[in-house]
């Protein structure tokens, strides 16, 4: 009886390593990594030269007429007459002063408003509801009431702005305030900081963000307000420069005392961010894609 053998059977290596080799992995690569980008400082004037390319072409073609609205150019020309003969220079220095003194009250009394109605609810039941009364009465509508009770001189003026200045700054110190997570509170309460502690270490960094969007919102009001307390019994600044050109059909002035007003408060604007970002560095927030 002859017996058969099987041939060998050969070794099949089963290790973990060699059952799973990893695949090879390739780098992602975003779609937009291979697009040619456009430094972001090239892009951000593309909007107002193109706007004002589109000026000059309108004004060219006679679609715009002197009458209506004067050229880039001849705009260029007066501006440079007017800070060579030193009316415009002096007549920045004057608002400038104004806002700066109106903004100045206007912060001190909406952050002091807005720290008593925040932290402490008596504060809240006293001020709060007279603040929502009187920031609903336009302030341009006080004008008149202003000029009798302080006069026809400086008063009247930055008392508009600070005015106008204060109640954004109230609104959103006050937001900020109250919306400071209350865990942080509990977490802070836990670790034994007193009611001081709280404050100063949780609730006014937590409400700091807020803070620098009122005063932002602030600003663009201050200009608002100084346009109309300028052309009221006013005898120097941009506002006064405006109601004699007004007088005289001058267009040309005063689009050239409004490119002035853009950039003063496209310039303070510029300061207030910078400011948020060296204040707010601990914060990470979304930039855009």
């Amino acid at each position: 009886m002859s017996v058969s053998h099987a041939p060998p059977r050969k070794s099949v290596d089963i290790s973990p390593v060699s059952r799973f080799e990893p695949p090879e992995l390739e780098p992602i690569v975003p779609s937009s990594a291979g697009r040619a980008r456009v430094p972001r400082w090239l892009r951000r004037p593309a909007g107002p030269l193109l706007l004002l390319v589109l000026w000059q072409v309108l004004s060219s073609t006679g679609v715009l007429t002197s009458g209506i609205l004067a050229s880039p150019g001849t705009i260029a020309g007066v501006g440079w007459d007017l800070i060579t003969d030193g009316s415009l220079p002096s007549a920045m220095g004057v608002s400038l002063q104004r806002v700066a003194i109106g903004l100045l009250l206007g912060t001190v009394v909406g952050t002091t408003l807005a720290l008593i109605s925040g932290l402490f609810r008596i504060g809240e039941d006293l001020v709060d509801a007279s603040v929502q009364m009187l920031r609903t009465v336009p302030f341009v509508g006080l004008i008149p009431l202003f000029i009798i009770w302080f006069g026809i001189g400086e008063a009247p003026k930055v008392a508009i702005i600070t005015l106008g200045v204060s109640f954004p700054l109230y609104l959103n110190v006050y937001a900020g305030i109250r919306g400071v997570d209350s865990q942080l509170i509990e977490a802070g309460e836990s670790l034994g900081l007193s009611r001081w502690g709280l404050v100063r270490h949780v609730v006014l960094p937590g409400a700091l963000p807020g803070a620098m969007t009122g005063l932002r919102y602030s600003l663009g009001i201050a200009w608002l307000a100084l346009v109309f307390a300028e052309q009221i019994n006013a005898d120097a600044g941009i506002g006064f420069l405006m109601v004699q050109a007004r007088d005289f059909l001058r267009t040309d002035v005063i689009v050239v005392c409004l490119i002035v007003y853009a950039f003063l408060g496209l310039f303070a604007d510029f300061v207030v961010r910078t400011l948020e970002r060296l204040l707010l560095q601990w914060r990470p927030t979304f930039t855009g894609r």
